[in-house]
């Protein structure tokens, strides 16, 4: 049975910008984050886990994108993800390599992978992890001084009103 989504979040992994998560050929940038939630405790279950990518058992996204550009799966679409607390049984997570840069092939690789998630997903909003902070001021709108995570590194919504173009700031070159 598929899930309603109405959220597709954006994170970023923390890591150096421009560093390739995958180092080899018989790497992928999800299995790579899957060893790094292995250590945080995070574990799959369920039927999804037992038939997709049942080697990556404690990855908490569903897409990640590496600085080549890669894309690789981790959850099913299906599957409750593990990156957003409170907001995991009704979102999809994708996560760029990288902090606050991104090249210009995962700039693209992540422009047609929300391209495709939208049409899968059209009444899903596409926001930041940050976005998701709590409004603590309760002026119903998420500021820098409430944010819980800083991830992914660019401000979402600029991104989507430029038509999903490489954000010129955040743009490794």
């Amino acid at each position: 049975m598929a899930r309603t989504i109405n959220l597709i979040v954006i994170h970023c992994a923390a890591t150096p910008n421009g560093r390739q998560l995958a180092r080899n050929d018989k790497q992928t940038a999800a299995g790579v984050i899957n060893v790094w939630h292995s250590q945080r405790g995070f574990r799959r279950s369920g039927p999804r886990a037992a038939d997709f990518n049942p080697h990556l058992k404690s990855i908490g996204y569903h897409y990640v994108l590496d600085v080549d550009g890669r894309k690789s799966t981790g959850r099913h679409p299906d599957e409750v993800g593990a990156h957003v607390q409170g907001h995991n049984a009704n979102s999809i997570g994708v996560c760029l390599a990288g902090t606050d840069r991104f090249t210009s092939v995962q700039w693209s690789a992540l422009h047609s992978l929300v391209k495709a998630l939208r049409a899968q997903f059209p009444a899903a909003r596409i926001v930041g992890h940050r976005d998701l902070s709590p409004d603590r001021n309760g002026d119903g709108k998420i500021t820098p001084d409430e944010w819980t995570k800083t991830c992914p590194g660019f401000t979402v919504a600029e991104w989507l009103a430029g038509g999903m173009a490489p954000l010129a700031a955040h743009l490794l070159g």
